[in-house]
């Protein structure tokens, strides 16, 4: 049997990405700090638990950004895939960090429900009103790269989710000023906890996945067994293995089956194939093990294992 490894060049961040976590990041530092001493002084709660919301975006830009810069070194003798799946996790736990948020403004409203809280609509309306600009701005920056990898999606889907908040203090400020319908505040509070709920069970779903080893969304197992097997020689591909390196880069192993009469050339032809029409597929890294005979027991245009 023979074996092939496949290696590219490690991805590393780029630069307008990490432009964009550094940005946001000062961004919402500056803008937390003059919402809690505003809402502090104002005696509004809605105002210092939003500080607290934008708070925790300040922590997950700068675990995204931590992943990313970890991703990028060299691997090691204790840990031969480097630090890629950093990202993974980061993306993980921006999930999990979302779902506490979304906990945490419900449980807010249903106390609000019940004791209403007294709230001076007009400076909470502009404060907030600030917030949806700042956030609104920075999720802007990683709108365009938001679909390529899984942690950006992260921090625009956390950065988007502040900026819902902000929007539902700005009009539960305005109608509160013009009603004095104090529960209106949190009827928006629990509207904008469902909004963010749902944006995130997408994430949640798919850094689960990853970090169980399993098939990355943008993978089809399907394609990837027809793209073996129209090889002209090929007579099985099974075993397959396919994961995440990380929210970026995705592995394959595998074992081609081969027609006994094929020459060393030939099977080196189906291999570098085999690895083009992989890489087109969303898998970058591959390991492939060739062979001119099948495993006991299999029949020939076995599937995965």
């Amino acid at each position: 049997m023979e074996h092939h490894h496949h290696n590219h060049q490690h991805h590393t961040l780029p630069a307008h990405i990490g432009r964009a976590f550094i940005a946001g990041i000062i961004l919402n530092i500056v803008f937390v700090a003059v919402e809690f001493i505003v809402g502090f002084s104002l005696g509004s709660l809605s105002l210092m638990t939003d500080a607290g919301h934008n708070l925790s975006d300040v922590g997950s830009l700068a675990l995204s950004l931590a992943a990313f810069k970890l991703s990028a070194l060299k691997p090691r003798k204790q840990y031969t895939y480097g630090f890629k799946k950093t990202t993974i996790l980061a993306s993980l736990f921006n999930a999990i960090l979302l779902l506490l948020v979304v906990g945490a403004i419900l449980t807010e409203a249903i106390g609000r429900f019940r004791n209403p809280v007294d709230i001076r609509g007009i400076p909470v309306a502009i404060v907030a009103f600030v917030g949806i600009i700042i956030n609104g701005i920075t999720a802007l920056l990683f709108f365009r790269d938001k679909d390529r990898d899984l942690n950006i999606k992260g921090a625009y889907l956390h950065l988007l989710a502040d900026a819902l908040v902000s929007v539902g203090v700005v009009a539960g400020g305005l109608i509160i000023y013009y009603t004095g319908l104090q529960w209106i505040d949190a009827l928006l509070s629990v509207i904008i906890a469902l909004v963010i709920l749902i944006s995130t069970y997408g994430l949640l779903k798919d850094s689960l996945r990853m970090s169980l080893d399993g098939v990355p969304k943008n993978v089809d197992t399907g394609k990837v067994h027809t793209a073996a097997m129209s090889i002209p020689g090929v007579v099985a591909f099974h075993h397959i293995h396919i994961w995440a390196l990380s929210t970026t880069e995705n592995a394959l192993t595998g074992h081609v089956v081969v027609q006994p009469e094929l020459q060393e050339s030939d099977i080196e032809a189906i291999r570098q194939e085999l690895k083009h029409r992989l890489a087109h597929l969303n898998i970058v890294h591959s390991t492939l093990e060739t062979g001119r005979e099948l495993p006991e027991g299999h029949k020939s245009d076995c599937e995965h294992s």
